[in-house]
């Protein structure tokens, strides 16, 4: 990451421009972390984001934003599993990243406690497990409900899934345990369990999972509990929530009682009377790390004397009594081998290190990405360099560097200009602002194989149509043995395989009559596609899922929703007008769906795909709501509950939000300050009404 400017350093306008970056950024690795199981960011990258956001908050705390990331802990909960409400907050913790952290985090517990130099400072350390944060619930013993963290105040039911848990006890041993206690630890995988797992995915043409991490919290968060069953979970105990009553003293004799009553705690804890001590202990588990058998990426120290953290308390969205010590990231220095590029699904050009193969943190790394030409430029890496790599919280290696670079170095290194999977330009694009892109992509669209192949990948993926035993490796045989060439061959594979002169599947390699069979019924399955995943699986450019969810709500059937996007593409200035006014779609958006439906060639792709399938329309929320059906139009400044807040109640009570005031418009809701939305609207005699109108209205007062 490229050095910064200090927070102080900044003028008004620079810092509120740089918080609103890092407001989205952290929301957006937030989601990818916590709620997708598919982060994207290094811990490392994550704790700088949050780190700079907190410095430029301190040195203009008048700029804090409501939404600002240092109130805020994990993601929002997944629609798809019930809400939990947390007796007690779950938290994060504050890090520390050196040694003189730690020393101050101790003076800092002695000042707020007003101890002198002579008082025993009891601190415990413990492992950081990198694994998902689990909140059991026991009422008289038994086991009651269990939730993720969710966004800290509320997480997601998963108590069926949360007790094929080995280490967790249905009831609790003993009879010395509160009548209602929360028990708090992390649900993790151990490493050769994950490499087990993912053999098993690999061999059944399933996802494969990028870390033990991903994996235990993807098994964690399964809505079939036989998923999870099948998955070899373990649970760490540490800490507890609500609870009814008292029945420790210190946190070391709180931890003996979790482990008395049948959880298994973590063998590394220990009490230390000096900060010596800590981190002694944090260079032990830092040498020991990559011979523990499961993922740990720093040491936790919490304050012993539970008395002593009930007075310390909390501060924003940390305990004061408690710190993470985190490790740094793990680097090496190898041999850049050579530079290759990967095309992706969208075209995007990717050059890839091949490095001599290194062993980093236990691991041993052979591949590193140099993200684009920018990148290699910025690095002057080049193939015979010695480089530095860097692996943080098990994401794909990065090069950070050259070391000692030869005199007799070859050229510079120059990225192709054309697609070396179909021999396409590959050009770098311009955006609205007249800005070159980045990233270089092939033009050759799904004439390229290479995008052809991640596209059909895209298609029968988990957050797409999810087709089971369809995975990757099944994708690119079928399409290198000329059965598969486009999503329609998928539905009628039988058929291709006839056309092509190639054996009934049953007779390939790897295939048997019942595997064979159980694939059909699995693509059966999917002829009734729900809207948002099909259009999130034909892996439009600037159409994810989000994007995806907002165009299906909206129009609620793919028939009404495709005629405006043709007539977009065709020219029809009103019917892009439609596309754009819907809250959350951008011209970027737009343009990429238009600039599909142009091309003949999906025209024909979609042509056949929907003779072969019927796509369920989109539910429309709350039906029995006065506002279901509605679109409605907010302007002006709301006082009862921010824009956003009432964007997405509306939306859940079934009413389309759009950004702009037209002839569809139902319901102008204009508080103090409108103005162009406001005057159109009494042109065009739409009915406007006031905040305290619409809460009515809606039902929420």
């Amino acid at each position: 990451m490229s050095s910064q400017p200090p927070a102080g350093s900044l003028t008004e306008k620079q810092a509120r421009r740089e918080l609103a970056r890092l407001a989205t950024e952290i929301r957006l690795a937030d989601i990818a972390y916590y709620k997708e199981d598919a982060p994207h960011l290094s811990d490392a990258d994550y704790d700088r984001l949050r780190k700079r956001n907190e410095d430029i908050e301190a040195a203009f705390p008048h700029l804090k934003r409501s939404d600002s990331p240092s109130d805020r802990v994990g993601a929002d909960v997944s629609d798809a599993f019930s809400k939990v409400d947390h007796g007690i907050p779950m938290l994060s913790l504050d890090n520390a990243f050196s040694d003189e952290d730690v020393e101050e985090f101790a003076a800092r517990i002695r000042r707020f406690l007003g101890l002198d130099g002579d008082e025993a400072l009891i601190i415990t350390s413990e492992p950081k497990i990198d694994g998902l944060s689990l909140n059991i619930l026991y009422e008289d013993g038994q086991l009651v409900r269990a939730a993720t963290r969710g966004n800290g105040q509320t997480g997601e039911d998963v108590t069926a899934n949360a007790r094929t848990i080995e280490d967790i006890p249905d009831r609790l041993n003993g009879k010395n345990w509160p009548a209602r206690i929360e028990v708090r630890g992390e649900v993790y995988m151990t490493g050769e369990a994950f490499k087990d797992l993912n053999a098993r995915q690999e061999e059944a043409g399933k996802k494969v999972f990028a870390n033990p991490r991903n994996a235990a919290a993807g098994s964690l968060r399964q809505l079939d509990v036989a998923i999870t069953r099948s998955r070899p979970l373990r649970f760490f105990a540490y800490a507890w929530g609500e609870t009814s009553g008292k029945f420790a003293e210190t946190q070391t004799e709180a931890i003996e009682k979790l482990n008395e009553w049948g959880f298994v705690t973590n063998d590394f804890f220990a009490p230390h009377d000096k900060v010596e001590g800590l981190l002694e202990a944090y260079r032990e588990l830092a040498e020991r790390r990559a011979m523990l058998g499961y993922d740990i990426d720093g040491v936790v120290y919490k304050v012993d004397r539970l008395d002593w953290q009930e007075r310390l308390g909390f501060v924003s969205r940390f305990p004061r009594w408690a710190i993470a010590h985190k490790f740094p990231a793990e680097r090496a220095v190898t041999k850049l081998e050579s530079i290759e590029i990967q095309v992706g699904r969208t075209g995007t050009l990717t050059p890839v290190a091949r490095l001599t193969p290194v062993t980093v943190g236990g691991v041993v790394v052979s591949n590193a990405t140099l993200h684009n030409e920018d990148e290699i430029a910025r690095l002057d890496v080049r193939p015979g360099d010695m480089v530095e790599i860097q692996r943080a919280g098990d994401v794909i290696p990065q090069v950070l560097g050259v070391v000692d670079p030869d005199k007799d170095r070859p050229p510079p290194y120059e990225m192709p200009e054309t697609c070396p999977e179909c021999g396409s330009a590959a050009v770098r694009e311009i955006d609205d602002k007249g800005e070159e892109d980045v990233r270089r992509r092939c033009t050759g669209g799904l004439t390229c194989p290479a995008q052809a192949v991640e596209r059909l990948k895209h298609f029968v993926s988990r957050k797409a149509l999810d087709i089971d035993g369809l995975g990757a490796k099944q994708v690119e045989l079928f399409y290198s043995r000329g059965a598969v060439q486009g999503p329609q061959d998928i539905f009628r594979l039988a058929q291709r395989l006839e056309e092509e002169g190639l054996p009934p599947l049953k007779e390939w390699e790897g295939f048997g009559e019942t595997s064979a069979r159980n694939l059909f019924e699995a693509i059966d399955a999917r002829r009734r596609p729900p809207f948002q995943r099909f259009l999130n699986g034909l892996g439009i450019r600037h159409v994810g899922e989000i994007t995806s969810g907002l165009l299906a709500r909206y129009y609620l059937d793919w028939e009404s929703f495709w005629q405006v996007v043709e007539k977009a593409a065709n020219g029809d200035e009103a019917a892009e007008a439609d596309l754009l006014s819907i809250d959350g779609i951008g011209q970027t958006a737009v343009t990429s769906l238009k600039d599909f439906a142009a091309e003949s060639h999906n025209q024909e792709m979609l042509k056949a795909l929907l003779a072969e399938i019927e796509i369920e329309p989109a539910e429309a929320a709350a039906s029995d709501s006065a506002v279901s059906g509605k679109t409605i139009v907010f302007t002006g400044t709301l006082e009862k509950m921010t824009r956003d807040e009432a964007k997405s109640r509306a939306t859940a009570l079934g009413a389309k939000v759009s950004g702009s005031v037209s002839g569809k418009t139902d319901i102008l809701v204009a508080g103090p300050g409108a103005g162009s939305k406001l005057k159109k609207a009494e042109e065009l005699g739409v009915r406007v009404i006031t905040e305290d109108d619409w809460l009515e209205l809606a039902g929420l007062q």
